[in-house]
């Protein structure tokens, strides 16, 4: 583990941690010595999560916590409950994400993709910052994908009540979102001389189950061939695709709004590594679609 750091004595929570790459990173995290906190939104596979993590590396004070992410009052209530609990939060993975599945909408109303992929987690990060600020070294590790160079803000139809659904360009905007939103985090906490690090990671091409909350990915007989073809031709196993947020929790090297990725076929995959992004920094269209989140979800900064 040469260039990462050990995480003994230290609290971490991944959200979907129950299945591929959320599970990987809580295996790998625990496998550097962190007590895992598992916060998905199925009892029964965050409870096994939590048995394997036990067996596998016992030293570790692991548990779950509810969180269904699509659901501003889980959100609250997670991370209030946490809030209660927890002396400080060392590390927190923004992992779980939903993954081109049809138009639908949260509890509150918004398009899934950008109200579980963007707002949920943006909400429990501000929610829990406090607990966070509390560990010197503290790491928020969001996990955004490379299709996030896709991705393109309609400010005026976020929810996509207007416009033609496109499933596959609302999880590329939800992404590109993540990382606007990581990269205002680090401006706001580097303002504010909050000692908290924001990063992000992506997975390149993972094969991962694309099931999320009982609502699973419908492809059409095209997009199930490419995926297969996908899949057989360049996908890398969700241990590998849980590599680059392993490295960004634990770089010591890590700066502030870096973001980790395979390193080989164009970032798609291979090792981790500190990765280029693809796009120029948007600082005006970060701080945008912050306000625009604070006002969605009534959490504001500072937490």
């Amino acid at each position: 583990m040469a260039g990462q750091a050990q995480l003994a004595g230290r609290t971490v929570l991944v959200t979907g941690a129950n299945r591929g790459i959320g599970l990987e990173t809580a295996r790998g995290l625990a496998a550097r010595g962190a007590s895992v906190i598992v916060a998905c939104r199925d009892p029964g596979r965050a409870d096994e999560t939590v048995r394997r993590l036990r067996a596998e590396h016992p030293a570790g004070q692991h548990r779950a916590v509810p969180l269904a992410l699509d659901d501003l009052g889980s959100v609250a209530a997670c991370a209030q409950a946490l809030r209660a609990e927890l002396d400080g939060l060392d590390i927190l993975v923004c992992n779980a994400g939903v993954f081109g599945i049809d138009h639908g909408h949260t509890a509150q109303g918004f398009e899934w993709h950008f109200g579980a992929n963007c707002l949920g987690h943006f909400a429990l990060t501000l929610d829990l910052l406090p607990l966070l600020a509390r560990r010197p070294g503290a790491r928020v590790v969001t996990v955004t994908s490379a299709m996030y160079r896709r991705g393109k803000l309609d400010f005026a139809d976020l929810d996509w009540r207007r416009r033609p659904y496109s499933k596959w360009q609302a999880y590329a905007d939800s992404k590109l979102g993540n990382l606007l939103l990581a990269e205002e985090l680090q401006r706001r906490l580097d303002e504010a001389g909050i000692a908290v690090t924001s990063l992000l990671s992506h997975p390149g091409y993972a094969a991962t189950n694309s099931a999320w909350g009982g609502r699973s990915m419908k492809p059409t007989l095209a997009e199930t061939v490419m995926l297969a073809l996908g899949n057989a031709l360049m996908a890398q196993s969700p241990a590998m695709g849980a590599a680059p947020s392993l490295l960004a929790a634990t770089d010591p090297m890590a700066r502030g709004g870096d973001l980790y990725g395979p390193s080989r076929l164009g970032g798609m995959r291979g090792p981790p590594a500190r990765a280029d992004k693809k796009i120029t920094p948007d600082p005006v269209t970060a701080s945008r679609l912050w306000l625009v989140a604070e006002d969605l979800t009534g959490v504001r900064w500072p937490a």
